[in-house]
C-alpha cells in the first residue's frame, strides 16, 4: 500500500494531467493544509476540562492546539470578548499526510454506520469538510479513559480552482466519497 504522498506523486499527478490537460506537474491541484477544530461551551470554567480536550486533540494530531478566543461578546451565548471558545490545529507537510492517511484508512471506516463521504462535502473552491461527531473513533483515544465526548471538524484545503477538480483529486487520493 502506497503512502498518501507517494500515491499523489506516482498515481494522481499523471491521471490528473491526462484528465484535465495540465502541462506541468506543479499545475496539478494538491492538498495545502488540514485544519482540525473544535468548539466547546465557553461557560466551562473548569480549566481541567479544556485541558483534557486539548490533550485529546494533541494525541490525535501530534501537535499542540491553539486556543481560539471570541471576537465579540454576546449576551445570549454568555460569552465575553477574549473568552476561549474553541481549539484549532493546522497541519502541513509530512504531519498532514500522516494524519490524512490515518483518517482515510483507519478513522473513517471505524465511524458508526459509515457509508462514505457525501460529494456535497466538497465546496465550490475544491476543499473538503468532514464533521466527526465523537473523537473516540481515533485509535489513540481509549474509550474507557475519555471523560469528555466532543465533536470536531476536519477541513482539507486544496489549491484546486473549482469543485470538479477538487472532487477528482480526493477520489484519486482514495477518500471514500460516495458515487
Amino acid at each position: 500500500m502506497l503512502r498518501l504522498k507517494e500515491k499523489y506523486i506516482k498515481e494522481v499527478i499523471p491521471v490528473m494531467k491526462e484528465k484535465f490537460g495540465y502541462k506541468n506537474d506543479l499545475a496539478v491541484p494538491r492538498i495545502e493544509k488540514v485544519v482540525i477544530n473544535t468548539g466547546f461551551n465557553p461557560n466551562i470554567k473548569d480549566e481541567k476540562t479544556q485541558g483534557e480536550i486539548a490533550n485529546d486533540l494533541s494525541l490525535v494530531t501530534g501537535q499542540k492546539p491553539v486556543p481560539c478566543q471570541a471576537r465579540k461578546g454576546m449576551a445570549s451565548f454568555k460569552t465575553r470578548e477574549g473568552m476561549t471558545v474553541g481549539l484549532k490545529i493546522t497541519l502541513r507537510g509530512q504531519r498532514m499526510y500522516d494524519f490524512l492517511d490515518k483518517l482515510i484508512h483507519v478513522v473513517l471506516p471505524r465511524g458508526r454506520d459509515f457509508r462514505g463521504l457525501e460529494q456535497k462535502n466538497v465546496d465550490q473552491s475544491g476543499n473538503l469538510n468532514i464533521g466527526i461527531k465523537e473523537q473516540i473513533i481515533f485509535p489513540e483515544i481509549s474509550t474507557e479513559s475519555a471523560k469528555n465526548i466532543f465533536g470536531l471538524e476536519v477541513s482539507v484545503a486544496t489549491n484546486a480552482k473549482d469543485y470538479k477538480k477538487g472532487l477528482e483529486l480526493f477520489k484519486q487520493l482514495g477518500f471514500p466519497i460516495k458515487k
